[in-house]
This record gives C-alpha cells, sequence and structure tokens, in this order.
C-alpha cells in the first residue's frame, strides 16, 4: 500500500501568486487570480495566465523551513505540459518558490494566503 506524504498545516491551502519573475502581475491573472494550492494529501494544483497544473506533492524541509518539492502536469492553452517546482514558507503569510516547465520556461515565485473575497491584492 503506497501511503500519501504528510503535509504541515501550514504549507497546506491555496496561496494566491502575487508575483512571478517571469511574468508581471498583468498576465499572471488573465484568467482568474493565480494562485497555487497544496493538499494535505500529497495532491495540489495552481494557475496563472492559461496555465493550469495538477501537482504530486512531497513535504521537505528547505534551509530549516517547511515546504514542498513537486512534479506536476496540467496544460498551457490547451496544449499538453509538464514539469517541477518546490515552495517553502518564509512566515506566517508568505510562501516562495520556483515552478519549471520541462524542456521551456521558469519562474520565481512568491505567494500570500487566498482568501477568496476578492480582495487578495498584494
Amino acid at each position: 500500500m503506497v501511503r500519501a506524504p504528510k503535509f504541515s498545516a501550514r504549507t497546506s491551502g491555496r496561496w494566491r501568486i502575487v508575483a512571478m519573475s517571469g511574468w508581471d502581475r498583468e498576465a499572471i491573472d488573465l484568467v482568474e487570480p493565480g494562485y497555487v494550492e497544496f493538499a494535505r494529501n500529497g495532491t495540489g494544483q495552481f494557475g496563472f495566465i492559461a496555465v493550469n497544473g495538477w501537482l504530486d506533492c512531497r513535504s521537505v524541509e528547505r534551509d530549516g523551513r517547511p515546504g514542498v518539492e513537486f512534479t506536476w502536469e496540467g496544460s498551457d492553452e490547451g496544449d499538453q505540459v509538464s514539469g517541477r517546482g518546490w515552495a517553502v514558507l518564509v512566515d506566517d503569510n508568505t510562501i516562495e518558490g520556483h515552478l519549471f516547465f520541462h524542456l521551456g520556461d521558469d519562474s520565481s515565485f512568491r505567494a500570500k494566503p487566498f482568501t477568496g473575497d476578492g480582495l487578495d491584492e498584494p
């Protein structure tokens, strides 16, 4: 039997992407507010620009901080894409990480807790 990795409650949840090194805020929020979500069962998802991805996550510690490493697959304007990434908890209100497209772009990102109330501005 394969067991799902246990996740820290501090990294679990939906996070609003507020900045990326590869794209500006207008691009990030092109289709919907950019986000990344880590579920306690070791799965997750993200969306920004016209990219959606589904995550296979592993809980890790980086430089003494709780975090997550993941592989992902999804779509970019209907084209199948995949890659990998990571994120760490900077403080209770911020995660930072990096997202890589297989044989393509990559970008760092910063995210804050997503409240979904329409007030998720950085």
